[in-house]
C-alpha cells in the first residue's frame, strides 16, 4: 500500500505536520498533525476527488553518539506501539542473510566505501512495507543531506516529525566511555571523531527539518525517565489528534 501511495506523491497536497499559532510547550516541542493525509485521486470523468488515505507515520530519530536516542526509542516503542527500525541493523541483517544484495553491501564495507544511500533507503522501505504497523521510528537516519534527499526521492514523502536528542558533547563522551560495551569505537579519540562527523553531516539535516517546522528538539540531559517525560507529550498529543 505504501509503495502505491508513494507513487501518487505528486498528487498529494503538502500536508502541515504542525498546527500553527499554538502555544509552544518547553524544550522546543511542537504540536503535530493527525495520522492521515488527504490524497487527490482522478475520478472517471477526469475530475480529481479527495479521499482519506492512511499513510505510515514516520519519525526520524537523530542525535550524536551517547545522546540516549536508542534508549528513548525503546521507551517510545513500549509506550506507544511504534516499530523501531535502525539503518545499521537493517544493513547487518541484510549481510547476514547471505543474499546477493547483502554480499554487495559487505564488499562495499570491506573496501572502505560508504553504502549508497539508495541501498539503505530501499532496505528501510522494504522493512516498512513488510510490517503491519503504521507507525515507525527510524533511528540514526538520515545521517547526511545526501541520505535525506535519497529518502525523499525514493519514498516520495517526508517524515512526519523529527526528534533530535540534544546533548552536550562532554556528556555524550562520558556516557559512551561509561557504557562498557566492549566496542572498539568506545574510546576518547574515536568518539570525538564520530562527534565531528555528526556535527558536519547531521546538523545540516537537523537545521533543514527545523526550518520545515518538523523538528522536536529534546534536551537529553537527566535520567532516562526525566528525558522521556519531555518525549512523552509529543506522542500523547498525536494520539489525541488521531482520535478526533
Amino acid at each position: 500500500m505504501w509503495r502505491r501511495v508513494a507513487q501518487l506523491s505528486s498528487l498529494v497536497p503538502s500536508s502541515k505536520a504542525f498546527l500553527r499559532n499554538q502555544p509552544q510547550p518547553p524544550y522546543g516541542l511542537q504540536t503535530c498533525g493527525a495520522f492521515s493525509t488527504e490524497i487527490l485521486k482522478p475520478a472517471k470523468d477526469g475530475v480529481p476527488t479527495t479521499t482519506r488515505e492512511k499513510l505510515p507515520f514516520i519519525t526520524f530519530v537523530l542525535g550524536g553518539p551517547g545522546s540516549g536516542k536508542g534508549t528513548q526509542c525503546l521507551k517510545i516503542v513500549e509506550t506507544f506501539g511504534f516499530s523501531h527500525l535502525s539503518a545499521g541493523d537493517l544493513l547487518r541483517k541484510e549481510i547476514s542473510s547471505n543474499s546477493e544484495n547483502g554480499a554487495k553491501i559487505l564488499e562495499t564495507i570491506k573496501e572502505g566505501k560508504i553504502v549508497p544511500s539508495e541501498v539503505t533507503v530501499k532496505l528501510i522501505q522494504r522493512a516498512i512495507e513488510s510490517n503491519n504497523n503504521d507507525r515507525f521510528l527510524i533511528d540514526g537516519f538520515p545521517r547526511s543531506e545526501e541520505n535525506r534527499r535519497a529518502y525523499e526521492r525514493i519514498v516520495g514523502a517526508e517524515p512526519n516529525i523529527v526528534l533530535f536528542f540534544d546533548c552536550p558533547e562532554e556528556e555524550m563522551v562520558k556516557r559512551v566511555l561509561n557504557r562498557n560495551q566492549g566496542r572498539v569505537d568506545d574510546n576518547i579519540d574515536t568518539i570525538k571523531k564520530r562527534l565531528e562527523v555528526f556535527n558536519a553531516l547531521s546538523l545540516p539535516v537537523i537545521n533543514y527539518y527545523s526550518k520545515k517546522g518538523k523538528l522536536h528538539k529534546i534536551r537529553a540531559v537527566g535520567t532516562e525517565d526525566e528525558i522521556f517525560e519531555r518525549v512523552h507529550p509529543i506522542f500523547t498529543r498525536m494520539e489525541v489528534m488521531k482520535r478526533k
